[in-house]
């Protein structure tokens, strides 16, 4: 990898030369780290319990309770309890996102993660987030927020709204939301290592245009926040155009608030740079994983967050729900306090009650992708129970018989394929089939054979299938 004269001069700038040089060395002759963060709602932490549980050579990441490093790359898309939803790949950088929200949140909030794709930041921020809180993730790109939606029902965590939709439509969501998290499009610099695109089509233009781009979006970001909100504002890249210059600009155009997030002086996190105040870089001459920026504000003033105004009929957003016309069983797929409601397109919702006002509120306003946890889908007179049920930790694990898959039929339930199941005891009609005691989707038990209902997107492409599953859990 050859980085770019410019790209050094504007490093140069901010570093002194010996740190400057000890960076370019590191982007262009090292690998990147690979590292975990594990769900814990499906998983234990290492030396908590028996059963599934991370392998002992895991290296815990310091500033994040459920993160670990691993030894190498590994073919996760051919480890089953990746598609489980019992840990997310991701760099340990971002994963500091988790600290952050558990030392300034300590009471439920409504969060929203505006530039979410693919869901690191988000599952992190859900894990953090003190119960009864109601996260948004929104994503504009289609083809990106498809995956968002899809790593987010692999988490399992219902108070979750997954939307798809520009940041000023966010905007006319006016001080609804108690903390606002943006990790905003940027021109990559921290991703080098693992991105060659990045380094080919950086040039001092981009940053320029993405600096121009990301004062829009913070600038709507800010209007969806409540007085006394916090907003989280990151980025993946080392200048400080998308960065010091981006928290000055909050800091003298609204009168934000720096906030101090005292990270310890081991951790060898990079404070500011040419400011006062609080920003904080991830570097990987410095910290074992990629380029992160990160500055957290508070908006002036103290409020409660925004009341909730009912949506008016005839208006964008009318109610997607309907009275449920649905057997009475499905209610009992859920466990806990849900609003169960037959959609339109004969799609069985159940919302947390508590966030179910505000649900439809978010209806009217913005695009929404996927809110709680779809139960089932109405069919004739069936009701053909839905993957992000299987998935979910709201589930009734008593409402449906499960088979316990060995890997190669794991693999190939994820593939798409038609597996028999091995258990004479599973009776036939719908069946959880897991791996490892964790629910991957469901099948349809005709005795000789079972049909396949795992999501036709999510499907395992490749034909090149390991014999033995990767040792990420064991």
């Amino acid at each position: 990898m050859t980085l770019s004269p410019d790209f050094k001069a504007q490093i140069l700038a901010i570093l002194p030369p010996d740190e400057a040089e000890s960076l370019f060395h590191t982007i262009e002759t090292t690998e990147p780290s690979v590292s975990v963060r594990l769900n814990t709602a499906k998983v234990p932490l290492p030396g908590t319990t028996s059963g599934n549980s991370p392998k002992a050579i895991m290296e815990p990441v310091p500033w994040c309770s459920r993160g670990f490093y691993l030894d190498g790359r590994q073919p996760f898309t051919f480890d089953p309890l990746l598609h489980a939803g019992a840990y997310y790949v991701q760099d340990a950088s971002s994963m500091i996102v988790q600290h952050i929200v558990a030392q300034l949140v300590d009471s439920p909030v409504r969060y929203l993660d505006l530039c979410a794709a693919p869901g690191g930041k988000t599952t992190a921020a859900l894990d953090a987030l003190p119960e009864g809180s109601l996260m948004v993730t929104n994503e504009i790109m289609p083809d990106r927020a498809r995956i968002l939606l899809e790593n987010v029902v692999k988490w399992g965590n219902a108070a979750c709204v997954v939307t798809s939709d520009s940041s000023d439509r966010f905007a006319t969501l006016s001080g609804f939301f108690d903390v606002v998290a943006a990790d905003v499009p940027c021109s990559g610099e921290g991703m080098f290592r693992k991105d060659a695109e990045a380094v080919a089509q950086w040039t001092p233009r981009l940053v320029a245009q993405c600096a121009e781009r990301q004062r829009e979006i913070v600038g709507n970001a800010w209007q969806a926040l409540r007085p006394g909100g916090i907003f989280i504002y990151s980025t993946c890249t080392y200048n400080r155009s998308e960065n010091e210059a981006m928290v000055e600009h909050l800091i003298s155009e609204y009168d934000a608030e720096s906030i101090d997030l005292c990270f310890p002086d081991e951790w060898l996190v990079r404070n500011r740079i040419g400011t006062d105040a609080h920003c904080y870089r991830f570097m990987p001459h410095r910290t074992r994983g990629e380029g992160l920026f990160v500055a957290v504000l508070r908006k002036p003033g103290n409020a409660p967050h925004a009341a909730i105004q009912p949506s008016k009929p005839g208006k964008k957003g009318k109610s997607a729900c309907k009275e449920p016309q649905l057997p009475k069983a499905v209610g009992t797929w859920v466990n806990g306090d849900y609003a169960v409601s037959t959609a339109e397109s004969g799609s069985v919702i159940a919302l947390p009650a508590s966030h179910s006002s505000e649900i439809a509120m978010l209806r009217s306003k913005v695009r929404v992708l996927h809110a709680g946890v779809e139960i089932a889908t109405i069919k004739g007179h069936d009701a053909v129970p839905a993957q992000s049920l299987a998935l979910s930790t709201a589930l009734n694990a008593d409402a449906f018989p499960v088979a316990e898959l060995d890997y190669a039929t794991a693999i190939a339930y994820l593939r798409g394929e038609s597996i028999t199941l091995t258990d004479s005891s599973v009776p036939r009609g719908f069946a959880i089939v897991a791996y490892r005691g964790l629910p991957l989707g469901f099948v349809k038990n005709l005795g000789n054979r079972a049909n396949n209902l795992y999501p036709k997107e999510w499907r395992i492409k490749s034909t090149h299938i390991p014999d033995t599953p990767p040792q990420i859990i064991q």
